[in-house]
């Protein structure tokens, strides 16, 4: 009798082993999409930037200051442009829309609409991508950590993700922008 129980025992173990590593990877799986998605959005818009200069370069001639330093941003991000270093294209896309705001030619060129509407467009599916990998994280998170969860994450190797987070004060900030 004594025998029955430690086997059932043992094979309850082994069922909330199997449970929770397979939730975990299940988990993790769902953070790594919610990242590729947020990437595939960032590429989008990494794509749309040349298009936006070029749209402003024949109004803004001399604000090459603020054109070059959205080209060198874009261009010195990565394809997979990281959690971090995103944060400082969309600042300098910001300041874009600043300067169109002295070319009311600029801002009647139809072209430049378009643009602007699919950048504005894309700056909101990216920060709905961020909500949902910061969710999915949050989520593969507390599983890692909560008992007796905590247990099975740290036998098999499961570690903490990051959240999607801004580093500085300044990107804090509200900018006032009036397009």
């Amino acid at each position: 009798m004594a025998l029955y129980i430690v086997i059932g025992v043992l094979l309850l173990l082994l069922a909330v082993l199997l449970w929770g590593y397979n939730g975990l990877v299940r988990l993790r799986n769902k953070v790594n999409e919610a990242f590729a998605t947020m990437d595939v959005l960032l590429k989008k818009r990494f794509d749309l930037i040349p298009s936006l200069v070029e749209a402003v370069k024949g109004y803004a001639r001399h604000e090459s200051d603020v054109l070059v330093d959205v080209t060198n941003k874009r261009s010195t991000a990565n394809r997979g442009a990281q959690l971090k270093g995103e944060v400082r294209i969309s600042d300098a896309l910001k300041e874009l829309f600043v300067v169109a705001e002295d070319y009311p030619e600029l801002k009647a060129n139809g072209n430049f609409l378009k643009l602007q509407e699919q950048l504005v467009r894309m700056e909101d599916e990216i920060s709905l991508s961020r909500r949902y990998y910061n969710g999915s994280v949050r989520e593969y998170n507390n599983r890692c950590q909560v008992f007796p969860m905590n247990l099975v994450a740290n036998m098999f190797g499961f570690k903490p993700m990051p959240m999607f987070s801004v580093d500085s004060n300044a990107e804090r900030q509200a900018v006032n922008v009036n397009i």
